[in-house]
């Protein structure tokens, strides 16, 4: 580890988890379906047996794929999730009880996430009120109009994708590939990215600049990608 020559980039995924992982951690992982996922890093953590993990990503990714990997091997206990409905796998562990969900509203997650990063254990939100979504929470009333209160997540460990990273760890994310991974790389009490190209420190645009490199504790080049689509629709001829 000593002979690395820039204090923030790793040679591999593997090294850049070894000494973080523990049973029963919290973990954030970034990407919307199959898109700005991780992949390098969840294939490490499933290749470490890392278990009992608590798992905050929008979706639980497909067979085969993201999240997916470590639903094969049981090594999930908790989702808190928006959605998992492309994963027949998550359906069977959630229904015979071998995996626990929280289910949030998509924008509620989100928020969650980012008031964690944010340093804001709690907030209200008018969004699931008289619901399913609102069981054993708390409810006020603001101006005539009720509003649940949602606590802020924080994890263990928040893994995510860039696109391009320099050497101090500054991001920038392509596209929709942005999604969720710049919140949970601000709520992570350590977080790691893997990026597609790392440049030398200076060559991003601090104008383009999408996380900063403060929130950023090891980073890797990632390979591999598979480019793969949830969802193949095509035009009819």
């Amino acid at each position: 580890m000593n002979k690395r020559k820039h204090k923030k980039i790793f040679s591999s995924a593997d090294n850049a988890l070894e000494d973080i992982l523990f049973n029963g951690m919290t973990i954030m992982s970034g990407g919307f379906g199959l898109c700005g996922l991780p992949e390098n890093l969840i294939i490490a953590l499933k290749k470490s047996g890392v278990s009992n993990l608590k798992v905050i990503s929008n979706n639980a990714g497909t067979e085969g794929h993201g999240l997916g990997l470590l639903l094969e091997t049981g090594q999930i206990k908790k989702a808190i999730s928006s959605y998992v409905g492309e994963n027949k796998l998550f359906e069977k562990q959630y229904l015979s009880g071998e995996i626990e969900l929280e289910f949030n509203p998509q924008g509620t997650l989100a928020e969650r996430i980012r008031a964690g990063g944010a340093g804001i254990p709690a907030f209200f939100t008018a969004t699931g009120v008289g619901t399913v979504v609102s069981k054993n929470k708390e409810i006020r009333t603001f101006n005539d109009k009720d509003y649940i209160m949602e606590t802020g997540l924080v994890a263990d460990l928040a893994i995510i994708k860039a696109w391009k990273g320099d050497e101090a760890g500054n991001l920038i994310y392509r596209k929709t590939a942005r999604n969720f991974n710049p919140v949970m790389a601000t709520a992570g009490k350590v977080t790691v990215v893997e990026v597609e190209e790392i440049v030398q420190a200076g060559e991003l645009d601090p104008d383009h600049i999408h996380t900063p490199g403060i929130y950023i504790n090891r980073i890797i080049k990632g390979d591999g990608y598979s480019r793969s689509i949830e969802n193949l629709t095509v035009r009819e001829k």
